[in-house]
């Protein structure tokens, strides 16, 4: 493998709204649930291993790449965090491991790392094709697979526009506290890119694709408390550009149940605004925590 430093990435979900109520990231909630403290976001640390995977792949990655992870523990403000990747034993290997460790050697996440156009089968592909029907439905009830969202979104990020409720904070605010910063991120820096403008960190795809998700209106009961499970981020003609106008369809693709969640999976597709074109998915696995919902023993 070869590994990053050692990072510290920032919390700042700290007052998100998440369907009208406060979001695990909040730390009185999150303790309520038995977390020490408001976990960090998952893709926050996709940026730590960027650089590792552009060092294997170089700059296609950036434009064909993925990362598809399973979330295993969270973290919190003050823990210091390593990513790891295999790096490919013949050099052009297009599926390699990749896993990030807390500094006592926790595992946060595990997964893969996939480069396109013909993407092999991800972390999160074999995972979904392990899953079993679930048992008896309370929180996602109404959901079907094939649902789709009630609209098409139109959106973009500006260097400091406001994402809404679900990111409260900009770009911007992002760019002065992410891990690995990058002249690819600034107008300056990015003149002299193969794209000639400032490109979307990895991790803020995730807030690009997720800040609207209200907007599909999927008919879920609550309030009760979620997090991310599994995530995916895979371009196909990227990378995404800062201040460009994208097209969002949002649909259905799993439903599945553990003992304390009941989760849906939502793969959306990123479109160019401009011209139509496929550039980007999102798959996430929507975990609504059991607990938090009131008399779901009851039923």
């Amino acid at each position: 493998c070869i590994a990053g430093p050692l990072r510290e990435p920032r919390q700042m979900l700290a007052e998100q709204e998440y369907r009208g109520h406060l979001s695990i990231h909040d730390d009185e909630t999150a303790e309520k649930l038995g977390f020490a403290a408001g976990p960090i976001e998952g893709p926050t640390h996709f940026s730590q291993f960027v650089p590792l995977l552009v060092e294997i792949w170089g700059t296609d990655f950036l434009a064909r790449g993925s990362i598809s992870s399973h979330y295993q523990n969270v973290c919190t403000e003050g823990d210091r965090v390593r990513a790891f990747a295999e790096r490919p034993a013949d050099g052009d290997a297009r599926c390699i491991r990749i896993f990030a460790e807390k500094a006592d050697g926790t595992r946060v996440l595990s997964g893969t790392a996939t480069l396109g156009p013909d993407f092999p089968a991800s972390e999160l592909d074999q995972r979904m094709a392990r899953l079993r029907p679930p048992g008896k439905l309370l929180i996602l009830e109404e959901l079907r697979v094939g649902m789709k969202g009630a609209e098409v979104e139109q959106v973009k990020m500006d260097f400091d526009q406001h994402m809404g409720a679900l990111y409260p904070f900009s770009l911007k605010q992002k760019l002065e506290k992410i891990t690995e910063p990058s002249p690819l991120y600034t107008e300056e820096g990015s003149a002299d890119s193969p794209w000639k403008r400032p490109i979307i960190p990895w991790e803020m795809v995730s807030v690009l694709a997720e800040s609207s998700a209200g907007r599909a209106r999927f008919p879920i009961r609550g309030p009760a408390i979620g997090l991310f499970a599994d995530q995916e981020i895979k371009m196909i003609n990227g990378p995404l550009f800062v201040g460009h106008p994208y097209t969002l369809e949002r649909e259905i693709v799993a439903i599945s149940e553990s003992r304390r969640t009941e989760s849906y999976w939502v793969l959306t597709r990123i479109f160019d605004g401009a011209t139509g074109e496929p550039a980007a998915e999102m798959l996430l696995n929507h975990a609504s925590l059991k607990e938090s919902y009131a008399g779901y023993q009851e039923g």
